[in-house]
């Protein structure tokens, strides 16, 4: 019962350190393989924050490159909560016979030139062709007087949440109807896009639904499709030579006094100051265990002492050290403590796969590569510390009372 004990408040600590490891080791693997070095925004951004446009979107896609000969990629995206209605919903609209129960989908929708992302990393297609026409169509010779292609393509949770496929039209509008009944005029304002491909998620914005579109297509829908609102939320940069990062975002700074350039590594070190939150309320609870566990080992251990003090008294009659006598109970913490090891991992191992299990249904659209919890060398080490540690903690006082028994006393005691 003393080792399950152990094991228990060991295989706590172990599945706590799991999962901030799983978390930080997925999150850094797929910024680092996005291929995105740097990011510039006009301010600080999150995906439904408040949000200041970055002017002249397009222009900074040539310019960028031209300003810093290490720029291979500087790729504008613009990124909005867009509604999306389907052919089935647009036909009842139109004859005034929408269910009660049916209704439009709300989803981010992602503005981007799909042919401008050289080295960057963007959603697998599923199904489809994606986009049959290079560059922005639509923006033209930077007039926004050429033809739009009406393309776009969705994520598989989009597409199942409006019941489309490829080659369905779908129809996307900025603003919400307020009812059914303001479909009609919504769909007279809205704007019709044929299902070119359908994706998965997408790593910068873990969501169960996105779409994309042409960026001067969507810059239209959102109220710019103007040389004045040529307007995108952030430019993804991908460099030739990563290494020069920072000389590189010192260059851009300098050169687009406007915007801010940030790192993939300052990104990262955002996000692992939130693990680290995380990562202490966790050592916490999980030091509140281990101070419990070691404590009930040392009372088991006192209470061993006391019992079997004529058998220690008779040891150091026969000629064992006090440093011996105290030794053995120092190894029977150890065992009882690598016991509980043996009892702790397997149900660190069952819990933290069952609660990956969990949060990956319970929040969809995760990339398919990550993971919440991860059991490397490094956090089973930390466990085998831990037991080690609880093991000479336990023992020292035993120890302590068995090397100072009196051997007389004992061994005449009744």
């Amino acid at each position: 019962m003393t080792s399950l004990g152990i094991g228990l408040a060991v295989g706590l600590v172990v599945l706590l350190l799991a999962l901030s490891a799983g978390v930080e080791t997925s999150v850094t693997t797929l910024a680092t393989e996005s291929g995105v070095d740097l990011f510039a925004t006009a301010g600080s951004y999150s995906p439904g924050g408040s949000v200041v446009p970055i002017a002249q979107a397009h222009r900074l896609a040539s310019e960028m490159p031209t300003v810093d000969s290490n720029v291979q990629t500087a790729s504008p995206w613009l990124i909005s909560d867009l509604v999306f209605a389907n052919s089935s919903l647009w036909a009842r609209a139109n004859n005034s016979s929408v269910p009660a129960d049916w209704s439009w989908t709300g989803s981010y929708t992602i503005g981007y030139i799909p042919s401008d992302n050289f080295g960057l990393q963007i959603p697998d297609l599923y199904n489809g062709t994606r986009y049959t026409v290079a560059g922005d169509p639509y923006y033209g010779n930077g007039q926004y007087n050429g033809t739009p292609t009406h393309e776009i393509v969705l994520d598989q949770g989009l597409a199942e949440a409006l019941h489309v496929w490829v080659h369905s039209w779908v129809w996307v509008g900025a603003a919400q109807p307020t009812s059914n009944a303001d479909l009609e005029q919504w769909f007279a304002t809205a704007t019709s896009f044929q299902v070119v491909g359908i994706s998965g998620p997408f790593w910068l914005i873990p969501s169960a639904t996105l779409a994309y579109l042409y960026l001067s297509e969507m810059q239209r829908i959102v109220g710019g499709g103007t040389p004045q609102t040529d307007y995108a939320t952030v430019v993804l940069i991908h460099l030739e030579d990563p290494t020069r990062v920072t000389n590189d975002q010192s260059v851009l700074a300098s050169h687009f006094p406007e915007l801010k350039v940030i790192t993939l590594a300052e990104i990262l070190g955002s996000i692992q100051h939130v693990v680290n939150l995380y990562r202490t309320f966790g050592d916490l609870i999980g030091a509140i265990g281990i101070v419990v566990a070691a404590l009930f080992a040392t009372t088991i251990l006192q209470m061993s002492v006391d019992d079997r003090s004529r058998e220690l008294a008779l040891l150091r009659a026969i000629g064992h050290s006090r440093s011996s006598v105290g030794r053995m109970v120092v190894e029977e913490g150890l065992v009882l403590s690598l016991l509980g090891l043996a009892a702790g991992l397997p149900v660190a191992f069952g819990a933290g796969y069952a609660l990956n299990w969990y949060l990956e249904r319970l929040i969809p659209g995760l990339p398919t590569a990550f993971t919440f919890v991860s059991f490397d060398p490094v956090v089973l080490a930390d466990g085998l510390a831990l037991v080690l540690a609880v093991g000479l903690v336990a023992a020292i006082a035993p120890a302590a009372r068995a090397m100072q028994l009196p051997v007389a006393e004992e061994l005449r005691a009744p």
